[in-house]
């Protein structure tokens, strides 16, 4: 066996398609839920309403994630379809373009024009659709869009994330609920960052702050909204 096969790469690139789909949907069960409870909590509400709201949140959101996802996504698998469609008809109707047009981006690329013909040549005698959607529409197996999968890792990352500021509600005294969720919440943001940064194989500083900045920014507001209301009330 050559070294080349006893030594395969894995690239972070290869999970982008997932992995974009849990991060937003982890954060916003984490935010979106949390800032709920907190603006509840921060109203005089009773532990009873609270967890009610937070259940009704973690529901409604899994439902809106799933759905917002696979609508968008299907939108994107539907460009790619009909981009694909064309150009399967242009290649039916003038494979000579094509060749050229093909053999023109390897050239662009640094190329010579012989060899950049003769990859052209190779690539189009093996599969000429293939060659180009990824080289010309930029479209791959590793970019591609799937629905089904985003709208299913989007509901059940929202779900999780969801769970963790709601149990909370469960086990922390009433009187000290907002301080604890606010904390937690960072600290399971700062952790989703991490995990997210380890995950694409980014440095995970800069994620960390990002998610913990604007989630400490939806509880503020959520916290004061809650407070002020509360008050008039």
């Amino acid at each position: 066996m050559s070294r080349l096969r006893s030594h395969p790469e894995r690239h972070a690139v290869s999970r982008i398609g997932w992995l974009r789909a849990a991060v937003l949907g982890a954060n916003d069960g984490i935010v979106s839920t949390a800032s709920l409870i907190v603006g509840v909590a921060a109203s005089g509400a009773g532990k009873a309403n609270i967890l009610v709201a937070g259940m009704a949140a973690l529901v409604a959101g899994a439902m809106s994630m799933a759905a917002g996802e696979y609508v968008s996504v299907s939108s994107q698998a539907d460009t790619e379809n009909a981009d694909l469609a064309r150009e399967r008809g242009e290649l039916a109707v003038q494979p000579v373009l094509e060749h050229q047009e093909l053999a023109d981006i390897y050239v662009k690329r640094g190329l010579n024009e012989e060899l950049a013909r003769q990859v052209a040549d190779e690539l189009m005698a093996k599969d000429a659709l293939a060659a180009h959607a990824r080289d010309e529409l930029g479209i791959s197996e590793v970019v591609t869009a799937r629905p089904i999968q985003a709208a299913l890792t989007s509901a059940a990352t929202f779900s999780t994330g969801a769970l963790m500021p709601l149990m909370l509600v469960a086990v922390v005294p009433h009187d000290s609920l907002v301080a604890i969720e606010v904390a937690a919440t960072l600290l399971f943001l700062a952790l989703l960052g991490a995990l997210g940064a380890w995950a694409g194989g980014a440095r995970p500083m800069k994620s960390i702050l990002r998610v913990t900045f604007w989630g400490a920014l939806a509880l503020a507001a959520t916290a004061g909204i809650g407070r002020l209301f509360g008050t008039v009330v």
